[in-house]
């Protein structure tokens, strides 16, 4: 058996499960909440490092609330997160209240997606996407098996 680890949406506390419970059924061991949320996760500089070392692929957002491009891409990865989610984690991190961490990825241009796993940058992009093609970005580039 196989086992994964990622992170609660509502405590960030790492749990580790079979890869075969990675569904929207999966309990968080120390809150028993859902695992899951089907929805965008705000980050902080507290729990940024442990939600990037999910085995699950993990991808960021950094963006900034005075940003129109960022504005208008949040329903979209609202959306994709609702259709991926568990198979792909969804996370936003405001450059502004954050910067330390925007810095350290040398974030210059907002929106920038990452995708995470295991601690590692697999790809980034910066820009707003169209729904089709950031889920085709995100199924080519992190596709996990459900």
């Amino acid at each position: 058996m196989s086992l994964v680890t990622t992170y609660c949406s509502h405590c960030f506390t790492r749990n580790r499960l079979p890869a075969e419970k990675t569904d929207s059924n999966a309990k968080c061991g120390r809150c028993h909440q859902p695992l899951f949320s089907h929805s965008p996760v705000a980050c902080r500089q507290t729990n940024f490092d442990a939600v990037i070392q999910s085995d699950i692929p993990v991808v960021v957002d950094f963006w900034a609330s005075w940003c129109g491009p960022c504005l208008q891409f949040a329903p979209v990865f609202q959306e994709i997160a609702l259709e991926l989610e568990p198979r792909i984690r969804f996370v936003k991190l405001d450059t502004e209240q954050e910067a330390a961490i925007a810095s350290r990825y040398a974030i210059r241009s907002i929106p920038t997606l990452m995708i995470f796993k295991g601690g590692q940058i697999l790809a980034q992009r910066s820009g707003s996407l169209p729904k089709s093609l950031f889920k085709e970005w995100l199924l080519s580039t992190a596709a996990a098996p459900k």
